[in-house]
């Protein structure tokens, strides 16, 4: 009972403190109404991170991400890449929705792309945007790069390394860091080494780090997957790139 009482506060501090640090950004694809995330430092002239979250849509782990990298002088947006109306309640839906977006990879970049306008026009210098993605997310980081989209480097934390082999490798000109739990089985070795010749054929800037004893999401604290050690270490992996491509 004492436990059910403490987690019910956290969860209500944890929301008081996102309301307070983050704020609703609407925008469009079209007809379709999207509705993103910001820091509160929005408006100043500083780098900029764009978050892709996981599957389910923009959730805690993204949230809590964005106020650490605002602590860490980022202006981070939290894309919303399904849009209103079009958010997965469950896991099959989850899948599936996100698996339109794998497949059709190029309206999957077109919502990166319109998540990182909105970054920039709330300040974001405009030669010193990276991105990083969870899960699905860390699927978009690797997009972003593909997509040739305007940013200094993106970071895939248990992302889907596979991709369609009837794609061209093609040069790509953002750095790539790619955190990779060692447990993960929606990784196959296929996977793996395909986009290892994928970045060297594309002659890019690339780091794999393999966390061991770390199943898929091994980052995040609500999933029975969860690593804090190995979780601590893939951030500071990620503030330590951010700070070598932005600052």
């Amino acid at each position: 009972m004492i436990r059910s009482i403490l987690l019910t506060a956290m969860i209500m501090a944890s929301g008081t403190l996102f309301s307070q640090k983050l704020k609703p950004v609407s925008y469009q694809d079209g007809s379709q109404k999207l509705n993103g995330l910001i820091t509160s430092n929005a408006g100043k002239k500083l780098p900029g991170v764009l978050i892709l979250p996981a599957w389910k849509g923009i959730d805690e782990e993204a949230k809590t991400a964005a106020v650490e990298l605002e602590k860490q002088g980022y202006i981070a947006f939290i894309a919303d890449i399904y849009g209103e109306g079009k958010i997965p309640t469950d896991n099959e839906s989850a899948a599936k929705t996100s698996g339109y977006y794998k497949q059709n990879y190029q309206e999957y970049q077109k919502r990166i792309s319109l998540a990182l306008e909105q970054l920039k026009k709330n300040g974001a210098i405009s030669d010193k945007v990276a991105v990083i993605g969870y899960c699905f997310g860390g699927t978009g980081a690797l997009e972003s790069a593909r997509g040739h989209l305007p940013v200094a480097g993106v970071v895939s934390i248990h992302g889907s390394l596979g991709r369609d082999q009837s794609r061209k490798n093609e040069t790509l000109t953002a750095k790539i860091l790619v955190e990779n739990p060692a447990d993960d089985k929606s990784v196959t070795p296929e996977d793996y080494n395909n986009l290892i010749k994928e970045m060297n054929e594309g002659n890019a800037d690339w780091q794999i780090i393999t966390y061991a004893h770390s199943k898929h999401t091994f980052t995040d604290p609500k999933s029975p997957d969860y690593n804090p050690t190995m979780a601590k270490r893939a951030w500071n992996h990620t503030l330590l790139f951010l700070k070598e491509i932005l600052k």
